[in-house]
């Protein structure tokens, strides 16, 4: 049964905003008080919330589709509808979120880091709260507005200072265990470690963490083995360790060739990889690190022998090199010291450069609301495009979108309130600089989900104008005719009469008919 999960595809769903309520308050000898629909709730938002009891992302493994909680529908008596609960995942620390393109979003490096994926619709406007001097009884309200939907990739990267790399049975679990408390699975067989174990060890020089790295051999950063799967757990690591298995002497491998696949296999791996993720630029080239060789069970027979025999191979790498046994722990404390001491100086260099402080926290980022759009700028925009082999005009902006959302275009009224909205932001001027003329095709939004209509200029409306709740005479042709259009008619209407006469008269000279009266 999978017990550790890595790399999820989350599908997030906010939730949607409550729908405005059109009420009219009916109070004794009152039915008509004015209007009194409250507004709805806003829907949840989706958060990721870094949880350091949490350890892999094995939930959304059985549970990839999440949705918030919707917002509530407004309700008259001035009552709003209540909120809709944000939805908080707990993540573990270290955790990457990107887009399915591979677009960077948010790293998850701090204990209490946090990341909003999806944000909740907004509530729509009761009646009330669209209530002015010249709309005093409004017949509508707003709809709310859609929940985000977005589907995004979580995938964990440990946050290690130290990563324990090596074939197979090198006894990279062997010491992981005796270097700190601990207790991976240990076994004689290859591919014994099938996830990353991360462990703490405790040292007078720095405290520091180390990451058991499985499935390393040929052919990794290809898919082979399980390398493909886990490389990713060594990018945030400051010092890679080649642990390096003394008592595997075979005529195909040697302990120089299985450092340099091993470093062939990082190489490849490191052309792929984004090293420069914000709020991790500090860490250097992945090929850059510092490295160190672990010469390990040099208590097995002719094991001290072959360290001394490629001692002199090694050292022209000009890495350090420690010889040491996780059976009989010979050589552990100068190994722990040699560790911590690298990890201290790499600390000591981000102090030094202002990125982070001398424990290794990284500098926490600091958030700043989305500026407002300076004075004369448009909060929208309005694009020439080709719709269906025509001409048509494309009007995208945030807030003008937002509005279409939460027009309910079953109510007449609803819809001039739109129009009126639309105007006075500037979209009608802007359509006609841009070329646009009556009977256009315009959409406002995305050209899949957006709102189509033929554009037709619009007066703005007063009290006058409005007719009848939920209503606006605008929408409509005029039926009541003027006071000049009643004296074409009637005068029409008399020359009519007139030929009709004249026509009888002339019938009746030719004898056509006659007059039954007549004798």
């Amino acid at each position: 049964m999978v017990s550790f999960v890595d790399y999820v595809k989350l599908f997030a769903q906010a939730g949607d905003g409550g729908n405005g309520c059109a009420s009219i308050r009916r109070e004794k000898f009152k039915p008509l008080a004015g209007p009194d629909g409250g507004a709805g709730g806003h829907g949840g938002s989706i958060i990721l919330r870094v949880d350091p009891q949490v350890t892999t992302l094995l939930e959304f493994h059985h549970r990839p589709h999440v949705r918030a909680e919707n917002g509530a529908a407004g309700a008259g008596d001035y009552r709003d509808g209540r909120r809709g609960e944000d939805l908080v995942l707990s993540v573990p620390q270290g955790t990457v979120v990107t887009r399915e393109n591979g677009e960077f979003l948010a790293d998850l490096n701090s204990p209490d880091a946090e990341f909003l994926v999806a944000r909740g619709g907004v509530g729509g406007l009761g009646n009330f709260g669209l209530a002015s001097s010249k709309r005093k009884a409004p017949g509508f309200a707003l709809l709310g507005e859609p929940g985000e939907e977005h589907t995004v990739i979580l995938e964990l990267k440990s946050v290690a200072d130290v990563a324990l790399v090596g074939f197979p049975s090198a006894g990279k679990s062997s010491l992981v265990a005796a270097l700190s408390a601990a207790r991976p699975k240990i076994a004689d067989y290859p591919f014994t470690t099938l996830v990353p174990n991360l462990a703490v060890v405790d040292n007078p020089v720095a405290r520091f963490t180390l990451a058991d790295v499985p499935g390393l051999i040929p052919g990794a950063a290809e898919g082979k083995g399980l390398g493909l799967d886990f490389l990713r757990h060594i990018e945030r690591c400051s010092v890679i360790a080649h642990v390096v298995d003394l008592a595997a002497w075979e005529p195909q491998r040697d302990p120089i060739s299985d450092i340099r696949a091993l470093e062939k296999e990082l190489a490849a791996y490191a052309a792929d990889l984004d090293r420069y993720r914000p709020g991790r630029s500090f860490l250097p080239p992945l090929m850059e690190r510092t490295r160190v060789i672990i010469l390990n069970k040099i208590d097995v027979p002719d094991g001290r022998e072959m360290a001394e025999v490629i001692r002199g191979e090694l050292s022209r790498l000009g890495w350090p090199i420690f010889e040491v046994s996780a059976a009989t722990h010979e050589g552990l404390k100068d190994l722990t010291f040699g560790l911590a001491n690298l990890v201290k100086d790499f600390r000591n260099s981000l102090t030094e450069s202002g990125t982070a402080s001398g424990s290794g926290a990284i500098e926490r980022p600091v958030l700043r609301p989305t500026p407002k759009p300076a004075r004369g700028e448009k909060p929208y925009t309005v694009i020439p495009i080709q719709i269906e082999g025509g001409t048509g005009y494309e009007v995208r902006g945030e807030q003008v979108e937002r509005w279409v959302k939460q027009t309910d275009f079953t109510n007449d009224e609803a819809v001039g309130y739109l129009a009126d909205r639309l105007a006075n932001a500037g979209v009608e001027d802007d359509l006609l600089k841009a070329g646009a003329s009556a009977g256009d095709t315009v959409v406002i939004g995305d050209l899949e989900t957006g709102v189509i209509f033929d554009w037709e200029p619009t007066l703005q409306a007063g009290a006058e104008l409005l007719g009848a709740r939920g209503t606006d005479s605008r929408l409509y042709e005029p039926t009541r005719r003027s006071n000049q259009q009643r004296r074409i008619d009637y005068h029409a209407w008399m020359d009519a009469k007139q030929r009709a006469r004249e026509e009888l008269a002339a019938e009746k000279e030719s004898g056509i008919w006659d007059d039954p009266g007549h004798e």
